[in-house]
């Protein structure tokens, strides 16, 4: 009998198999659709779990099985397919391949690259697999890679601004795909941010805030003109170096403490007007990020900050013109295709006119600017692309025909962008960048001239080596030629001398490393070095001093002086004067608890070889930079960093929270009554100390609805000590901490955006900041009849509380137009209670009265600002 039910058995399972069956699969046919065709000619059923879909199209190719057994149809089914199909008695069991490199089955590799309606990447863009919930980011070159298993999948691209990208793809071996994204018009015009991730709380990047030209040209300022470098000021942690004054400052740093960048040139005067305008114009800027802390290995030579500004790239496909009409300047952008699809070029261009109406108003003083922004990109193949940006500057201001000055800058740098494979792309760049300030007095019939010049080259290669490790690697150098001053007389009975003061020159090089590594799915890890080298070159002449000190202190009267030389130097050219390298380690982590939480450390060490010289807080824009040397340190930086990031209801808020030290050495100060200006032996004037500051950083921002916008504010200190070199010497206030110029204990800034409607959205920014610590007179004492005064201790007092509120209303009379001529107005308040705010505190004696008194300098009350902007 049990033979018979054997036999019966084997019968059976034999005219199972032998059934012979048609069917056709091809990439349009899903898993559901199969099963219909099998049951329908045979008893066999399936059954399978949940992780199988059977909506999901599995199949990668046409095929037709003819007459085929159902065996062998499975056979060959279970070799091109990601899912495994078994047979048991008359079922068919459907199960999921295991995806594992481990079981001998070999992901399929999936790349490509982001990118916008101008062929631009796109930096940050999600790409999201539908069916295995999971997905990716592009990097900063906008390319994305995905590690997935053979099969049909929904590829979901999205990113702010833009709209969604949706594209049903077949991996059946390692594939690229790009995908080019389209602006949503409607949204930009409307200004609705529909970020739905506003802190990436994953990645280990820290202190670095970023803004987008739609939320800079929302921040109201003066005159109605948008300025990327005014914006900046609205973020925790930077302030003001004086009211529409040039320069800023970073968690209680300088000025010349921060590196700013143009397409990853160099640049070294920032702003227009002695500081009413930034050099930068928001029509041809696309972006910024300003790196406070957490500094990636690639960047270097300065010890606060890092302001990498990016210009757009111009239009591959259609022709573009847009611009705007101002109160006291225009501007204009043209941008379109070289050659469709492979060559674009820009060309934006910026002037003021206020000087045309002073002088019709007989006034004899003018002051007038202009800029332009060039870009030109051009894909020679697939791997390779070439780019030129480029960027000239100047302003004229004169008064009374008896002052007059010109400055700018002029900077081109020229990149070349090759692909190597999925994994390696390389940068390589040469960049030319100078800054030139010409003063001339014609009164005294002459004038003077200081710049700096750099020429640098940079070579970076970015290695995807997995997935959850990446290699930032790369050398830079630059070489520096600082001319502090040519003094000409311009007619032959000036009382002045053709003078040439010092020039100098110096070579900085280094090369990085930069790990990211991710180390579970819950912690990352960023960890690199820096390794800097500088060269302070001939030909010079150096002084020589007695005890190698060129500062002397007087204790008859408590002051410090000038030391005579005794001796000098000469270096031919290019000699080595002086040497210094610094190795500098950089660590970020990141640690989420969730999606929406994490908590981040970092710390760096970076060094600064070039300074300013300025006693002022402000950076004028004839501040004379020069080079470390036998009497002026590196700067070194240690700062650490932690902080919290969170997300709320799906990303619509957001905080961000950060505690933050710096410690910095060999950070100069200058002594009482310091000559900075034309001033051949400024080692005679300024003392060796260090600096520090530290403090708490507050950032919420609502990123979603008709109503958005954020609140900053931190709580900071930052100090400095010069102390005595000896013991009898006093230093600078007493040898102990003082306040540094660049106090700002307390920081707050409110921006928010409304839209009203369609055609009407109104923005407000208000900002109050502790006022400037100066150094007051404490008294006076009369000698030989002039009352001369006495002053406290260095920066031992402080200028009134600094706050104003500005307004905007942005006006669009036709926003459903898209095509043909678009506009709209714009019109701003700039400190509307009309806030006297202190740009400096001076005591003098009234002539009249003979009596002691302060008088404080405001530069602004209340601005208001108008300008029609407009595209075609």
């Amino acid at each position: 009998m049990k033979h018979i039910i054997s036999a019966c058995f084997f019968l059976f399972s034999w005219c199972m198999f032998s059934q012979n069956i048609t069917v056709t699969v091809d990439k349009t046919v899903t898993l559901k659709e199969f099963f219909k065709q099998i049951e329908n000619q045979t008893d066999f059923k399936f059954a399978f779990t949940d992780q199988v879909n059977t909506s999901q199209k599995y199949f990668n190719q046409k095929n037709t099985f003819k007459n085929i057994e159902i065996k062998e149809l499975i056979n060959e089914l279970n070799k091109n397919t990601t899912i495994q199909f078994s047979i048991v008695g008359n079922n068919i069991f459907v199960k999921q391949k295991a995806s594992k490199t481990n079981t001998g089955r070999i992901k399929k590799k999936l790349t490509g690259q982001v990118l916008d309606d101008n062929n631009e990447t796109v930096i940050g863009a999600n790409v999201f697999i539908k069916e295995l919930q999971t997905g990716a980011t592009t990097d900063k070159n906008g390319i994305f890679s995905l590690e997935l298993d053979k099969g049909t999948y929904t590829v979901v691209v999205s990113y702010v601004g833009f709209k969604n990208k949706e594209k049903q793809i077949t991996v059946s071996d390692d594939e690229k795909i790009n995908f080019k994204m389209e602006s949503d018009s409607q949204q930009l015009e409307q200004v609705i941010i529909t970020n739905t991730k506003a802190v990436d709380v994953r990645n280990t990047q820290m202190s670095v805030n970023k803004l987008t030209m739609e939320e800079i040209k929302r921040i109201p300022s003066a005159m109605g003109e948008p300025d990327p470098l005014k914006s900046i000021l609205t973020l925790p942690g930077v302030t003001n170096a004086g009211e529409l004054s040039s320069g800023f400052n970073v968690r209680g740093g300088a000025a010349d403490q921060n590196l700013i960048l143009l397409d990853g040139a160099p640049v070294y005067g920032d702003s227009h007007m002695f500081g009413f305008f930034s050099v930068f114009n928001a029509d041809a800027i696309s972006g910024l990020e300003l790196y406070k802390g957490g500094i990636p290995s690639k960047f270097g030579g300065r010890v606060s900050s890092v302001l990498d500004v990016s210009q757009q790239t111009g239009d591959f496909e259609n022709s573009k013109v847009n611009g705007g009409i101002g109160l006291i300047s225009s501007r204009l952008l043209v941008q379109g295709p070289i050659q469709k699809e492979k060559g674009s070029f820009l060309i934006a261009g910026r002037a003021s006119y206020a000087h045309l109406f002073l002088k019709l108003s007989d006034n004899s003083n003018s002051a007038m600017f202009y800029d332009i922004n060039a870009k030109l990109n051009y894909r020679l193949s697939a791997n390779n692309t070439i780019a030129f940006s480029g960027y000239l500057g100047n302003d004229v201001f004169d008064i009374n025909d008896r002052f007059g000055s010109t400055y700018g800058n002029t900077m081109g740098i020229l990149n070349w962008k090759h692909k190597f494979s999925d994994k390696i792309n390389t940068n390589l760049a040469v960049f030319y960048s100078d800054y030139k300030f010409n003063l001339e007095i014609s009164t005294e019939n002459f004038e003077w001239n200081n710049t700096i010049k750099s020429y640098g080259l940079k070579y970076g290669w970015n290695h995807a080596v997995t997935e959850k490790l990446k290699l930032n690697y790369g050398i830079d150098g630059q070489y520096y030629d600082f001319n502090p001053g040519t003094v000409q007389p311009t007619s032959s009975d000036s009382q002045f001398n053709y003078k040439q003061f010092d020039k100098k020159y110096a070579f900085e090089s280094s090369v990085y490393l930069d790990f990211e590594h991710q180390l579970t799915e819950k912690l990352n890890l960023r960890y690199g070095l820096r390794y800097s080298m500088f060269y302070r070159l001939g030909g010079e002449t150096i002084n020589t001093y007695e005890n190698g000190q060129a500062v002397v202190y007087n204790p008859l009267y408590n002051i410090y002086e000038e030391r005579t030389p005794t001796g000098s130097i000469s270096y031919k050219s290019g000699a080595t004067i002086s040497k210094f390298d610094n190795l500098e380690p950089r660590a970020a982590l990141s640690y989420a608890f969730n999606d929406n939480t994490s908590v981040k450390a970092s710390y760096n060490r970076m060094a600064q070889y070039i300074h300013i010289l300025s006693n002022t807080q402000s950076p004028l824009p004839m501040s004379i930079w020069t080079p470390s040397g036998p009497f002026t340190k590196p700067q070194l930086l240690d700062q650490y960093a932690v902080g919290y990031f969170k997300n709320f209801k799906d990303g619509d808020y957001s905080l961000e929270t950060e505690l933050f030290y710096k410690n910095i050495q060999n950070r100069i100060d200058y002594i009482d009554g310091a000559d900075i200006l034309a001033n051949n032996n400024i080692e005679q004037v300024i003392l060796n100390g260090k600096a520090r500051s530290y403090g708490l950083e507050l950032l919420v921002r609502k990123n979603t609805g008709d109503f958005t916008g954020w609140v900053s504010y931190t709580l900071s200190r930052a100090e400095q000590k010069t102390p005595g070199r000896t013991p009898g010497e006093p230093g600078i206030a007493n040898g102990d901490w003082y306040l540094s110029g660049y106090d700002k204990m307390h920081n707050l800034n409110i921006v928010g955006s409304y839209e009203y409607n369609p055609k009407w959205s109104f923005n407000a920014n208000f900002s109050l900041q502790s006022g400037q610590p100066v150094t007051y007179a404490n008294g006076y004492y009369e000698f030989g009849g002039i009352n001369i005064p006495n002053f406290s201790l260095r920066n031992e007092n402080r200028l009134p509380l600094f706050h104003h509120l500005d307004l905007a209303a942005t006006y669009t009379p036709k926003p459903d137009k898209k095509k043909g001529w678009q506009s709209y107005w714009v019109f701003s308040i700039y400190n509307i209670y009309n806030r006297k705010n202190a740009a400096s505190m001076t005591f003098a004696t009234n002539e009249d009265t003979g009596a002691n008194e302060t008088r404080r300098l405001s530069i602004f009350g209340i601005v208001p600002g108008i300008s029609y902007n407009f595209k075609f």
